[in-house]
């Protein structure tokens, strides 16, 4: 007999698998069509970015802006990334950064723009509170972040100590003695030895001396037999480095990293904490040495002691808070500028020999003129190169020159507009935006350097064979304006004296596979250095150019 109790069961137990199973496909249907509409949103709002990028030449996300772009581009080349952005965009775009955040600028390569922001409206585009908030741990109050009185004031002083006889001697005979003393002995070294060596820290190593020696009256040894670890030197560059990132991150995110001390800002804190014992060392020195000296002894001609014995807007001392903002800012301008521009043109020169051939062929002709050279002199490897033979290297300099506009040594910089302004391009700024111009770009635009821009070619800086130097709005590696750099005369001196006393004795060759990038910091250093191997030029050689 069959039990119509146990059909009832199976019947029931049927129905909820049915009933289930039902449920199942339905919400495996509702999931699946949540999941469509997601992906479809998803495409609509990558289609709509991407279509965004024809307008605004970087794709705009929801929320994030170009942040994305951003970060691809910081993974890379951060340069060339702004580089091809704004030659789609025929020199100029916004960047739209994410919303609530600081990121918001506008980018520019034109050099109309930069005429009219570095010298034309130059009163309604200073550095700004943007630029000085985000600079303020590393450089203070000093000449590079400084605006209105403060800076003028500093501007002015410098500019009248850098034009006086006793400054100018000064820096040639510190120069002399660094090269011939230091310099040259330890690529003989090197050299004698054959091993390579990171010629951008031997660079560094100059440059620190050299600025020490003539803007603060002290001698570090930085470039000393044994090279000597200077705790001081990679303060500085990660100090700069970790300073740049701030432009590239939300204002609330820095500066809640700092009040936490972690990450990048650790680094900085650190860091410069390095950079003002070395700071307040230099000017307590100098204090004692002030104090002590008699009224003949009263001579000195470095930058620091001038400030010392100057008083601020009050009649008083400067604070030793000011001193010390003093001192770094001579030391961005002074270290590292001339020797990151030296890395990248031997670089450059090792790829181009012919380059190098010309240079060589220069020193050669104008040595060739000294008197004793003829009434039958000889070469001589020890031979010193003398002020005014370096005033006559203008190949030289064409080749230095386009070295800068290739790689110049603050690829960006940046500016911000206190009242609505409207750039000569048409683009309208409102007040409190923020203006970068990409310096390294405009050495990359046909607009500016012709189909041939990105090829290094020293004679585009020459006419009948004598240097002609371009517009500060076409070439802005020593700025342009009120803002022009106060050094560029020494800088051009510093680089054309140890270039051609390096180069008039060794071949300079790049270690092979040697990996070159440029690094994110306020200057453009060498990412992995610069290894060489020295190889001596034979008198042989040179005895040929003066034929």
């Amino acid at each position: 007999m069959i039990d119509p109790c146990s059909n009832l069961t199976s019947s029931g137990h049927g129905g909820n698998l049915v009933g289930n199973f039902v449920s199942e496909r339905l919400f495996f249907l509702q999931d699946l069509q949540i999941l469509e509409l997601l992906l479809a949103l998803i495409v609509f709002i990558a289609i709509h970015s991407m279509r965004q990028k024809r307008r605004y030449g970087v794709p705009v996300w929801p929320f994030l802006g170009m942040l994305p772009s951003l970060v691809s581009g910081l993974q890379s080349n951060l340069y060339e990334w702004v580089t091809d952005v704004l030659c789609r965009q025929n020199g100029t775009f916004v960047f739209r950064g994410p919303w609530f955040s600081s990121l918001n600028c506008v980018v520019t390569a034109d050099p109309r723009n930069l005429e009219h922001l570095l010298k034309t409206k130059f009163s309604v585009y200073p550095k700004g509170p943007y630029f000085r908030d985000n600079m303020c741990d590393l450089l203070g109050d000093g000449i590079f972040s400084a605006d209105n009185e403060t800076w003028q004031r500093q501007r002015k002083t410098a500019s009248i100590e850098f034009h006086s006889t006793k400054f100018r001697q000064l820096t040639t005979e510190s120069l002399l003695e660094l090269v011939h003393a230091r310099l040259l002995p330890v690529l003989e070294n090197a050299m004698n030895k054959s091993i390579s060596i990171d010629l951008q820290d031997i660079l560094l190593r100059l440059t620190f001396d050299n600025v020490c020696m003539i803007a603060f009256g002290v001698d570090p040894g930085c470039l000393s037999p044994g090279l000597p670890d200077i705790p001081f030197a990679k303060a500085f560059e990660d100090a700069t480095e970790a300073t740049l990132l701030r432009f590239v991150t939300p204002k609330w995110a820095w500066k809640t990293m700092r009040y936490l001390n972690l990450g990048t800002e650790k680094k900085l804190k650190r860091s410069i904490n390095d950079v003002d014992e070395f700071a307040e060392k230099v000017t307590e020195t100098r204090k004692k040495e002030l104090s002590l000296e008699t009224e003949t002894q009263k001579q000195r001609s470095d930058l620091l002691t001038v400030f010392m014995r100057s008083k601020n807007e009050q009649g008083k001392p400067f604070s030793d808070k000011f001193l010390r903002d003093i001192c770094v800012n001579f030391i961005l301008a002074g270290r590292d500028t001339s020797s990151v521009a030296l890395s990248w043109f031997f670089w450059l020169l090792e790829k181009n020999p012919r380059v190098e051939e010309k240079i060589v062929a220069e020193i050669c002709r104008i040595i060739n003129e000294r008197e004793e050279m003829k009434n039958g002199g000889e070469l001589k490897s020890s031979l010193i190169l003398k002020p005014e033979e370096i005033k006559q290297m203008d190949y030289l300099q064409a080749a230095l020159s386009e070295a800068l506009r290739l790689y110049p040594s603050v690829p960006v910089d940046h500016k911000e507009a206190v009242e609505d302004d409207v750039f000569p391009d048409g683009m309208v700024l409102k007040k409190g935006t923020n203006v970068v111009y990409a310096i390294y770009t405009m050495g990359r635009m046909e607009a500016i350097c012709g189909k041939d821009c990105r090829e290094y070619k020293p004679e585009r800086w020459l006419r009948d064979g004598k240097y002609m130097s371009e517009s500060a709005y076409k070439f802005t590696a020593f700025n342009g304006g009120p803002r022009l750099c106060l050094g560029k005369d020494f800088a051009y001196y510093q680089m054309k004296f140890t270039a051609a006393s390096i180069i008039y004795r060794y071949h300079v060759k790049v270690v092979e596979d040697h990996p070159i990038a440029p690094k994110l910091a306020l200057t453009m250093y060498m990412k992995h250095g610069l290894k060489v191997n020295l190889i001596k030029r034979h008198e042989t050689e040179l005895l040929n150019y003066l034929k």
